[in-house]
């Protein structure tokens, strides 16, 4: 199917299943409930899975296939959220100006910078990508603030030109970013009982082009350009010695790479019309880092699945609170529930980075592979505790 092995293609009718049924997976607790705040099936956290899962698999094609670990990755991001901000302010609101130019604009930026830090190998390639980003970073910040926005971000206005578009609608309001016609924000719902399941145009769009990046992951993982990446992760030494140059091909992958992380920024800008500065800072950078190793560096599905769980930690535990604590343990004596919530807490809400430190530290310990690794295991010991089943009950069947 579409030039895909099996394996690869049942991997990306998951992953399809997984986006187009997103509404309907992370909603599994009614309104009202008290597991409802459980629920992440509303518009905004379902976009920001899909971006960050685009840019956590453009990121892999460098560090999980490649094995160049970069530390400044988030500066394509922001300019890719920049270069669709002004697109927005002085083309049109459709969204497809806005991503080309952010794609073209992330890859020449990737480009040059690549081109520079891939001089050098290791640590020493990684502090390079983080200077690059930290340099951008403070241009964005305070220098070229007429282009940028400066601390305040790069936003829309009502005197902006856009040639192609209406500066102001009927009511007086900023336009919001549409393709062709329709708007992102738009959105339907469904009413099951005490299920609410929403439907979102934006979502839906980010999701096809997750699956087109992800198609195109595929290939590239499959191809023999792919083959070559991993013959430079494996051994750059020994490929030197081959005769073959690995700096084309690392530069490719770089921008590739680059690529991705600026069409999610265009996808952020095109879900909300803004882009600051914060979005090349080196923490962004560091978090794609650990989507990629939570999930399973150098595997197809794993820096989704870790994109994914950081970001379901960040919107949803995050938000609980000690109210909701108690409403959790009201069925304990006072005494043992005000113990029980005070044990929990400090993981939960404003601590929620010290139980994501706790997973990250035990998936490194126990499953260097990430979430895939685990899944495998599991998978595995399913498979052979039926055969084992299986092999029991062909013992104890009477021969004819």
């Amino acid at each position: 199917m579409l030039g895909l092995d099996k394996k690869d293609a049942v991997l990306l009718v998951i992953v399809a299943v997984l986006t187009m049924f997103a509404p309907f997976i992370l909603n599994p607790f009614p309104e009202g409930s008290a597991m409802a705040q459980f629920n992440a099936g509303y518009p905004d956290l379902m976009q920001r899975f899909v971006i960050f899962g685009i840019f956590a698999i453009g990121f892999n094609i460098l560090f999980g296939l490649t094995g160049y670990l970069s530390f400044g990755h988030a500066a394509f991001l922001g300019v890719g959220s920049y270069a669709a901000v002004w697109m927005f302010k002085l083309l049109s609101m459709n969204v497809i100006p806005a991503i080309v130019l952010a794609v073209i604009m992330s890859g020449l930026f990737a480009l040059l910078i690549g081109y520079i830090s891939l001089r050098r190998s290791g640590i020493y390639f990684s502090i390079l990508t983080l200077a690059f980003a930290q340099m951008m970073f403070a241009l964005a910040y305070s220098v070229l603030t007429p282009i940028t926005g400066g601390e305040t971000g790069l936003q829309l206005a009502l005197d902006d030109p856009r040639i192609l578009g209406q500066s102001q609608t009927p009511e007086g309001n900023i336009p919001v970013p549409g393709l062709f016609g329709f708007e992102m924000r738009d959105s339907a719902e469904l009413v099951i009982g005490s299920w609410v399941f929403t439907f979102n145009l934006g979502y839906y769009f980010c999701g096809v082009i997750l699956l087109l990046a992800f198609y195109l992951a595929i290939r590239i993982f499959r191809s023999p350009f792919g083959m070559m990446l991993r013959a430079i992760k494996s051994n750059q030494q020994r490929l030197n010695y081959t005769g073959i140059n690995p700096k084309p091909y690392t530069l490719a992958a770089f921008v590739i790479s680059g690529m991705y992380a600026g069409l999610a920024g265009a996808l952020m800008a095109s879900m909300d019309p803004l882009a600051g500065a914060e979005r090349m800072f080196w923490t962004a950078s560091g978090e794609v880092v650990l989507m990629t190793i939570l999930g399973g560096v150098g595997t197809l599905i794993g820096p989704v699945l870790g994109a994914g769980a950081i970001k379901y930690m960040e919107n949803i535990i995050s938000k609980i609170n000690s109210d909701i604590l108690h409403s959790w343990f009201a069925f304990l004596p006072d005494g043992l529930e005000d113990f029980v919530v005070t044990i929990v807490y400090p993981f939960i809400g404003k601590g929620w980075h010290l139980t994501l430190g706790i997973i990250f530290m035990l998936v490194v310990i126990f499953l260097p592979g990430g979430l895939v690794e685990g899944g495998q295991r599991i998978s595995s010991w399913l498979r052979n505790r039926r055969a084992r089943r299986d092999d029991r009950r062909s013992k104890t069947e009477p021969a004819e």
